[in-house]
């Protein structure tokens, strides 16, 4: 009796283990596809865009994949693609996918063709750089590649350039919201964009800045001024009219706007030594306009320029809203600072 008890006992432990054993293996396991869905929702966040190219195959498609980290296995995605006789079923197009992805959804995505471009909007007023950042943001284009084809970009006759412009494509970068599909190079983004300035700049508004003595290239420079210096609507025509009657009278532009843009990284309140750095960007320093554009203008201060608001005033101030204060003389604007400070 003692030994079939023991036998007994020897048993229940053996069970018991077992039963261990499943509930550690339950545990690891869920606690595993917990970091797995973490680290799903983590790449949900970081967005891959893909072409899928004409007479490409499985194993040149995992080599992509894999190379931007959508899938982990370059091998078991072929693998599988063949067991499922999807080798020669990918359809072409651009698609949007995410890291770390399972085999049998990328497979879904690529043999049904579930393609997607990406909507990317860039709002009025960023410069190249800004852009650049955004599109590196989203996946599409390295922010140094852009900012490299933007130096010496040039798509219109208009688009003319000195050895002191920092970018040539900067100012005709059209702010609007884009559809771009996954493998755009730099270039195409912005052929697209400067193509979009193209249009948007009506014959009329041609008309209108060769009466007034523009060129193409100086509206631009002017609305991108008048961009980054207006916080509110209104302002935009009268800051625009400010600046053409100080260059009438050759007077230094002496825009903050083009201090930050020497700067790069904004700041909230620049200082006097600020406006003393030796630029050709610098409008307190030099007279006339910037060697070129200081970011990518709206319509709404093209037009701006274009039928600025008849005054005789020479300088601004804004307040802390935003809104801008105007002035004839310096001992006026002097004064002026002092009542909105």
């Amino acid at each position: 009796m003692s030994e079939i008890h023991e036998r007994r006992q020897i048993s229940k432990w053996v069970v018991l283990g077992g039963l261990l054993f499943l509930i550690a293996a339950i545990f690891t396991y869920g606690n595993l596809q917990h970091q797995h869905a973490v680290q799903r929702d983590s790449d949900e966040q970081s967005k891959v865009y893909i072409r899928i190219a004409p007479g490409m195959d499985a194993e040149r498609i995992g080599a992509l994949l894999r190379q931007h980290g959508v899938i982990d296995s370059q091998y078991t995605f072929r693998l599988m693609a063949k067991l499922n006789g999807f080798d020669s079923r990918f359809k072409t197009g651009d698609y949007q996918l995410h890291k770390h992805m399972e085999n049998k959804e990328v497979l879904t995505v690529l043999v049904n063709g579930q393609t997607a471009t990406l909507k990317v909007t860039i709002p009025e007023g960023y410069s190249v750089e800004q852009i650049a950042r955004t599109l590196e943001e989203k996946g599409i284009v390295k922010a140094k590649d852009f900012e490299r084809t933007a130096e010496g970009f040039k798509a219109y006759d208009y688009m003319t350039t000195n050895s002191e412009t920092k970018y040539r494509g900067e100012g005709f970068l059209f702010p609007d919201t884009y559809e771009i599909a996954g493998n755009f190079s730099s270039e195409d983004i912005m052929q697209m964009m400067v193509k979009q300035f193209d249009t948007e700049l009506t014959a009329d508004m041609r008309e209108r800045a060769e009466a007034m003595g523009l060129s193409i290239r100086q509206l631009v420079i002017l609305a991108s001024l008048v961009e980054k210096e207006a916080q509110v609507e209104e302002d935009r025509p009268i800051i625009a009219q400010v600046f053409i009657n100080r260059l009438k009278k050759e007077m230094p532009l002496q825009s903050c706007a083009t201090i930050q843009y020497i700067l790069g990284n904004p700041k909230a309140e620049l200082s006097i030594q600020d406006t003393k750095i030796e630029s050709p960007y610098n409008t307190y320093l030099h007279r006339g306009l910037p060697p070129g554009p200081i970011a990518n203008p709206g319509i709404a201060s093209i037009k701006a320029v274009l039928y600025s608001e008849p005054t005789e005033y020479l300088y601004f101030v804004a307040d802390k809203n935003g809104k801008h204060h105007f002035s004839r003389t310096y001992e006026e604007h002097l004064a002026t600072i002092d009542q909105v400070s």
